[in-house]
């Protein structure tokens, strides 16, 4: 477990380039699976099952509601990760700016 070989790593403080940088891809990222997901549930609401299999309907509408909140979650996911990020963003332009200055 511990390896005394392994040298220890030091955390660096976030960018404030990286932290935008990655809102501005994990943003795009929701926003192209939010636009895959209407796409696929718009679809899906077009194209009706015709069955008389009452077993086959309830699969059917199972697997596509799946299919549709995989989407959802991956999307919100995505969000939330961006603003997230731009709020670690904003943090560290406050901790910038009231750092005391020093010689």
């Amino acid at each position: 477990m511990n390896d005394p070989n392994l040298t220890p790593q030091t955390e660096t403080p976030p960018s404030l380039l990286r932290c935008v940088t990655g809102a501005v891809i994990s943003g795009g990222l929701s926003f192209a699976v939010y636009s895959l997901m209407i796409a696929i549930a718009t679809n899906f609401a077009t194209k009706p099952i015709h069955s008389d299999n009452v077993l086959t309907l309830r699969i059917s509408s199972a697997v596509r509601t799946l299919v549709v909140g995989v989407f959802a979650l991956g999307s919100g996911i995505f969000g939330i990760v961006a603003i997230g990020l731009l709020a670690l963003a904003i943090q560290s332009i406050i901790q910038q700016l009231t750092k005391p200055k020093s010689n």
